[in-house]
């Protein structure tokens, strides 16, 4: 039996509320945009992956904690990359090819984002952010390890999220780019057509 439950986009948010806004959205009715970053992105954001990883940073002894941390942040820059590109994942079968907006590398979308979006962009070049994503990424979420040599540290010197040439990442301060990148984010959705259309394309997927 449906508990209507089951598909829940952003806290208590449905599908059906996504295309009530949508159409909103589409008719630039004011103050849309701003509802659709806070009621369904952000709101998104905080209760599956930013409020759990606050609880962590809370309550954590400094004996491991970091990892989880780093799990879910690694989780959350392929979904912010993919939305700001407006591309959903899909796993190829044989024979089969992708449409316009479907990607199936994730390796691909997570290095663009550390290469391109500020404030990690201060920090990663392509290389370094292939590294970080075979050492860190699929290290974490493969083996439950960093792996090629990387550590996590708590904490770096302010707005420094990784010491690439050291490879030492510090989970603290890449929450703080994170946070600041989601902020920027909610600031530009208003304003860029393409960032908007991007959006579309993204929850469109998620409600289906």
């Amino acid at each position: 039996m449906n508990s209507g439950h089951d598909n829940l986009i952003a806290g208590w948010k449905t599908p059906a509320d996504w295309q009530a806004l949508r159409t909103r959205l589409l008719a630039a009715a004011a103050g849309a945009w701003h509802e659709a970053f806070t009621a369904f992105f952000e709101t998104r954001l905080n209760l599956r992956y930013l409020h759990p990883i606050k609880v962590l940073q809370d309550n954590g002894t400094f004996q491991g904690e970091g990892f989880s941390i780093l799990a879910i942040q690694c989780s959350l820059v392929e979904f912010l990359e993919s939305a700001a590109q407006g591309k959903n994942y899909r796993f190829l079968r044989r024979g089969e090819t992708l449409a316009r907006y479907e990607y199936t590398s994730s390796q691909d979308v997570f290095i663009a984002f550390l290469r391109d979006r500020a404030p990690f962009s201060a920090t990663f070049n392509r290389t370094s952010a292939q590294d970080f994503y075979v050492g860190v990424r699929c290290g974490l979420l493969h083996e439950a390890r960093t792996k090629n040599g990387w550590r996590i540290w708590a904490k770096g010197p302010v707005g420094i999220v990784a010491n690439v040439a050291d490879r030492i990442v510090y989970r603290d301060n890449f929450q703080d780019a994170l946070l600041k990148y989601i902020m920027g984010y909610g600031e530009r959705l208003p304003v860029e057509p393409a960032l908007q259309q991007a959006f579309i394309r993204k929850f469109d997927n998620l409600c289906t």
